[in-house]
């Protein structure tokens, strides 16, 4: 190569520095690598196990129930909390709703624990988020407008505390942080997306995968990773979340339409090891067992948390784990959020649990 001609390396790397794409190339297909973490997980995981005879015992159990209930996206849209519309007032929603869907854990009896008084009902748990927003927006409160979020004038943290409070003498649990998440938010919004969460999920174009890793990079919040074994591995549990409801939502199409959804995986939270437990399909080492049922702490990226939570994520290695982990995660959420299948059809359950076990 002589002194005049440009090194394509170098070249090459500039393309890839400023997004561009080589010549005659296809761009490749975005991956949230949450995977590929939660292989590397269940390859060096000591302190839990998967139980394939009581995994697929539960899968059996669990696919006959999807099947009696007839679960399909439309099914997101049929609970009274949830936004009917389809347009941009419910995305902003349930960006907002997703933006703050954690830790509603607490140790207060049930009946004294953080509740939102709605339509004559007391709501816990994640509806008594969704209750909250709703209630605000009756009240004419614009808490899913970033321009909101970012005045801390109008969106005091006061009025903030009026939006979540509680029939119970019990506040919303992590008041501060939430508060914290929707200023942030609001300011990524403004910096980088024209104030418009519509024009974070357009510039996805139409890429499941690449919507996450955009919540991901752009909003510190969503960006949920931990080290184990000497590597980071991904979890992305609130972005995923993000994406299925709105593909659940707006079923498949419009603003829901990706045609990536099955990169989508099993949403790694606090609860579903509980479940998987109980149903047989997940084993623990006497520490772990015994730790839990003294009822100790596992601090946030302990090896112990993060082997829960990387069990729980389907991969290539498990087959009778995948379709259980997802379909599992809906049922424990009341939602019908299937990111394997855009819906749940008649001729599927026809064909048995063993179709959960093939895949």
């Amino acid at each position: 190569m002589s002194d005049d001609e440009a090194d394509p390396d170098l070249l090459a790397l500039l393309r890839q520095s400023l997004g561009l794409s080589l010549t005659g190339q296809k761009d490749t297909p975005a991956e949230t690598k949450v995977l590929e973490g939660a292989r590397h997980i269940y390859d060096n995981s000591i302190d839990v196990a998967i139980d394939s005879q009581g995994t697929r015992a539960a899968a059996e159990s669990i696919w006959t129930s999807m099947c009696r209930k007839e679960y399909s996206t439309k099914t997101w849209s049929t609970h009274e909390l949830h936004p009917k519309a389809k347009n941009e007032d419910t995305i902003n929603l349930i960006f907002t709703i997703d933006l703050l869907n954690f830790s509603f854990w607490s140790e207060s009896e049930l009946d004294q624990r953080f509740a939102v008084h709605y339509r004559d009902k007391n709501w816990t748990g994640y509806w008594s988020l969704v209750a909250a927003l709703q209630r605000a927006l009756d009240e004419d409160i614009p808490i899913t407008s970033s321009d909101f979020w970012q005045s801390e004038d109008e969106c005091s943290k006061d009025l903030v505390r009026w939006v979540f409070r509680s029939a119970t003498n019990e506040e919303i649990p992590l008041f501060d942080e939430r508060l914290a998440c929707l200023r942030e938010a609001g300011r990524v919004l403004y910096e980088r997306f024209n104030c418009r969460f519509l024009n974070c999920i357009n510039e996805a174009s139409g890429s499941a995968a690449a919507l996450v890793n955009l919540l991901v990079e752009n909003f510190p919040c969503f960006n949920d990773e931990a080290g184990f074994e000497g590597r980071n591995v991904r979890f992305y549990k609130r972005a995923q979340i993000l994406v299925a409801d709105l593909w659940a939502c707006f079923e498949g199409e419009g603003y829901g339409k990706f045609r990536d959804i099955n990169e989508i995986t099993m949403f790694a939270d606090y609860r579903i090891p509980q479940i998987l437990h109980n149903l047989g399909c997940l084993r623990y080492s006497p520490p772990l067992e015994n730790h839990i049922r003294q009822l100790k702490l596992i601090s946030e990226g302990h090896t112990w948390e993060v082997e829960l939570r990387g069990s729980m994520i389907p991969s290539n290695s498990l087959k009778t784990h995948i379709d259980l982990s997802h379909r599992l995660q809906y049922l424990v959420r009341g939602a019908d959020k299937d990111p394997d299948s855009p819906a749940t059809s008649r001729s599927q359950c026809e064909r048995g649990p063993n179709r959960l076990l093939s895949l």
